[in-house]
């Protein structure tokens, strides 16, 4: 199997140069042989957790090769699996899923049962990881040339971890990498040359931490060439950071002195080797920060940038018109595609439209297989939602990564090293093309899932269960809601969820707005627990709303539906809407609006490790 590219010390422009023809020749060898490397992936697999206690349950008996892995063994869902990773977060040590020791768990901001899922992984997946970041650059370099002359501007973040009862760790994957030497004593490398000190990134708390980052990205404006976060809502929150606190900013760039909020004293002495009394900075920003139009802010402050760098697919494309504002319009850059499940593969055309990105995967990172999606007809608009167990016969219907159709959608499923095998990732992909014999998706959604606005997924299961708890404050008023739909509303930053409700009332008592708020928070107590710490941690969700509609309103967004094609006898209410001329609909027949009055309770960890 071909050698991942190795870091080198300091590199030479030659020895760069090299490099990079390393790391694309990696990519041309791996999926030119793509079956071959597929094969030997998942040997490897099987043979060195022959052993282990889930392959013996289910009868493999030792045996290494595709087709008596196909048969023998199920494709599962996490809560299949979810026995034996209690098992695992409890203590148990012995080889349940794999022959090497789990080293943590990662948390998944997917939900089972309003919780995170944990996903095993053990210390070698870090190499993995490694390995597909080390191809970004590369490939971005053949697009955009001397990157490695200046600096990137990412905003990176770590979240809060906790322990299961059996002291693992869990946290989500990229505070993982964070906090790994991979990371933190990474050898020097011009492109992973950040304007952000380790020990901004490492801080725990949010508004150190962000405030820190902007500091030392506006004093090396001049040396910036790309900028950054994970997702484009995480990006946007920096924007819109600093729209609120550039005053403080400057001060402390024009005196040379740290606003004495930032108390962390690891960030106070990282931040102090880079920032120097700048008057004539400061007056710059001042004056740019001060315009009345934030357009093109990040090429103002930042002039040198060529791209910014940030998911915006999937539920992430809401944020592109804001984007598009505050960049003036730079090229916005998908460059991998990963889960906490496991790390899949890169795009090999980073400049594309965000509407065409595709990610190769890289057959070395897991075995990968891929079921068949067939939508309903008339469905391209809802969420995707799929079975969550398979007959046999679905189950026969999984294919190979060769072997997949150009244009066909498919669920990724994947065989780990760390554990996990024929597991639902829960993605929906859509072949796009092909990298010799590796095939490119474009991604098209979660399945399930109706609202996001960060790293939240709300299914419409769970979504009618939080409806259905708020709606016990309306029960003394004799009042029910007749009908409901939701919308991401990413117009506020942070974004927010909004509920619109159409009332049936009996009652003749009116209902105070008090009650509205309790049923807004009774909503956002219901929901999962990533949903909760983006609103109380994370600061990356706004207070859920409630919006009152006129009666009738339902009827005329059915009307509206069939105009546009739905079919009258298969029209169901959409508890989602995102078509712009559905949510005219509603928002011109809002009779009174209701916030959340306060952040719902979370705390880290599994609700069953506090008890």
């Amino acid at each position: 199997m071909p050698e991942a590219p190795k870091q080198a010390p300091k590199p030479a422009d030659d020895n760069l140069h090299d490099k990079n023809r390393k790391a694309l020749q990696f990519i041309e060898d791996v999926t030119a042989n793509a079956d071959e490397v597929q094969r030997r992936v998942l040997a490897e697999i099987l043979s060195r957790n022959a052993h282990v206690e889930y392959l013996r349950r289910h009868g493999l008996d030792g045996q290494t090769d595709r087709e008596s892995f196909k048969k023998t063994l199920p494709v599962i869902t996490y809560e299949d699996l979810q026995p034996d990773v209690t098992r695992i977060a409890n203590g148990d040590k012995s080889p349940i899923l794999c022959s090497h020791p789990i080293s943590e768990f990662l948390t998944s901001s997917g939900t089972s049962g309003g919780e995170r899922k944990l996903m095993p992984t053990i210390e070698e997946e870090l190499n993995r990881r490694s390995l597909l970041y080390s191809l970004l650059m590369p490939v971005m370099s053949q697009y955009v040339p001397n990157l490695e002359k200046g600096k990137g501007m990412y905003f990176l973040f770590i979240k809060s971890e906790a322990k299961t009862p059996g002291g693992l760790v869990a946290r989500p994957v990229l505070t993982s990498y964070y906090k790994s030497s991979h990371f933190k004593e990474r050898p020097y490398d011009p492109y992973t040359n950040y304007t952000s000190p380790n020990e901004t990134i490492l801080c725990p708390d949010s508004y150190q931490s962000m405030y820190s980052q902007l500091l030392c990205g506006l004093c090396q404006h001049k040396e910036v060439l790309r900028v950054g976060a994970v997702f484009a809502s995480g990006f946007i929150r920096a924007i819109r950071f600093l729209e609120n606190h550039w005053a403080l900013l400057c001060h402390d760039i024009r005196t040379g002195s740290i606003n004495p909020e930032i108390t962390d004293p690891a960030i106070r002495e990282a931040v102090m080797r880079i920032l120097k009394p700048d008057p004539k900075l400061a007056d710059f920003i001042e004056a740019e920060c001060g315009n009345d139009s934030w357009g093109g802010i990040i090429t103002r402050l930042w002039p040198n940038t060529k791209y910014v760098d940030v998911i915006v697919t999937g539920t992430m494309s809401q944020y592109i018109p804001t984007l598009d504002y505050y960049s003036n319009g730079l090229p916005l850059v998908c460059t991998m595609y990963a889960s906490s499940e496991c790390y899949f593969g890169v795009n090999l055309n980073p400049l594309c439209k965000p509407s065409e990105v595709s990610y190769t995967l890289i057959p070395t990172m897991a075995y990968f297989e891929f079921l068949p999606v067939h939508r309903n007809n008339g469905a391209a608009n809802n969420p995707i939602s799929m079975p969550k167990s398979l007959n046999e016969k679905e189950q026969r219907d999984l294919v190979d990564l060769v072997d997949v159709k150009l244009g066909q959608e498919y669920e990724l499923v994947v065989t780990t090293h760390a554990g996990l095998y024929r597991y639902r990732v829960g993605d929906v992909l859509r072949v796009a093309g092909f990298k010799n014999k590796a095939p490119q998706f474009n991604f098209i959604c979660r399945k399930n899932v109706v609202l996001s606005i960060d790293s939240d997924k709300t299914d419409e299961v769970e979504l009618q269960n939080a409806v259905k708890n708020a709606l016990n404050h309306l029960a003394p008023f004799d009042a029910i809601v007749a009908e409901y739909t939701s919308y991401a509303d990413t117009s506020t930053i942070p974004g927010h969820y909004v509920l619109f409700w159409e009332l049936s009332l009996n009652g003749s008592n009116p209902i105070p707005p008090s009650v509205f708020e309790d049923c807004c928070l009774a909503v956002e107590e219901s929901l999962n627990s990533v949903y909760r710490q983006g609103r109380v941690s994370d600061r990356s969700i706004g207070p859920l709303e409630i919006k009152i509609v006129e009666p009738g309103t339902f009827d005329k967004l059915m009307d509206c539906a069939i105009s546009y094609g739905a079919s009258i006898n298969q029209y169901k209410t959409p508890r989602c809407v995102k078509f712009a001329p559905l949510l005219e609909i509603l928002n011109s027949r809002v009779v009174s609006k209701y916030f959340s009055p306060k952040c719902p309770k979370w705390v880290p960890g599994h609700k069953q490790w506090s008890n």
